[in-house]
C-alpha cells in the first residue's frame, strides 16, 4: 500500500505514534508530512526534546524497539505545496490525518490549500481516493459538525478520535492501538491491533 499521513496539530500525539509503529511493521510505502504544531504537541505529550519528523520516527522506533522496519517513509515538508505529492499525477492508495485538526478540516472542505496536509487532502478527493480524517476534539461545534458533514459528502470518511472499551484496555497504548486499528480496517488492512467483539 501507498499511503499518506498527515499529522496535523491536534492533541492525540498517542494516534499517529501506535499508527506509524504498527505502520512501520507492514510492507509499504508512506510519504509522511507533519505540522509545525504537531511537532510541539507531541514533544509536549510525549515529553521528550523532538523537533524534526525525523525525530518522531525515531523516538517512535526507539521506544518501542522496532527492529524490523518494512515501510519507506518518505518525509515532504509541510510547506512545500509543490511537493511531488501536491500532484494528482502521482499516485497513492489513500490518505491518513491523523489527528485531524479542526482548522485542516475546515480548511480541507473549503478547498483551502496552503500547506501540503491540505493540498494532498484535497488531491486525494478530486482524484476519488480514499480520505480518512481522525479529528481529536470535543465537545464539537455547528461549524465543526458542517464541515465534517461537508467532507462526508465530499467521500471523506471521518473517524473520530473515541476509542471503544470493549476490548478492556490495560494502558493508553491500548486506546491509541484501537483506533489505530479502526484505521487499518478502512484500508482494508487486518492489523490485529485489538482483539474482534465475538458477541
Amino acid at each position: 500500500m501507498k499511503l499518506v499521513l498527515g499529522i496535523a496539530g491536534a492533541s492525540g500525539s498517542i494516534y499517529p505514534a501506535r499508527f506509524l509503529k504498527k505502520l512501520l511493521e507492514l510492507e509499504g510505502e508512506t510519504y509522511l508530512i507533519v505540522s509545525p504544531a504537531s511537532i510541539r504537541i507531541f514533544r509536549e505529550e510525549y515529553e521528550t526534546n523532538v523537533n524534526t519528523p525525523q525525530e518522531i520516527l525515531d523516538f517512535i522506533i526507539n521506544k518501542w524497539q522496532i527492529e524490523s522496519i518494512r515501510n519507506q517513509i518518505h518525509f515532504r515538508t509541510f510547506a512545500d505545496i509543490g511537493a511531488d505529492i501536491a500532484s494528482g499525477s502521482n499516485k497513492w492508495d489513500a490518505m491518513v490525518v491523523l489527528p485531524c485538526s479542526m482548522k485542516t478540516i475546515a480548511s480541507i472542505n473549503a478547498g483551502l490549500t496552503e500547506n501540503l496536509i491540505e493540498r494532498c487532502a484535497d488531491v486525494t478527493l478530486k482524484e476519488r481516493r480514499r480520505l480518512i480524517v481522525v479529528p481529536r476534539e470535543t465537545p464539537y461545534n455547528r461549524i465543526h459538525l458542517r464541515n465534517m458533514l461537508s467532507l462526508d459528502e465530499a467521500g471523506a470518511i471521518i473517524l473520530p478520535a473515541s476509542p471503544g472499551f470493549y476490548q478492556v484496555p490495560r494502558t493508553l497504548d491500548d486506546l491509541g492501538d484501537f483506533i489505530a486499528g479502526r484505521i487499518f480496517n478502512l484500508l482494508g488492512v487486518d492489523a490485529e491491533l485489538f482483539p474482534k467483539w465475538d458477541g
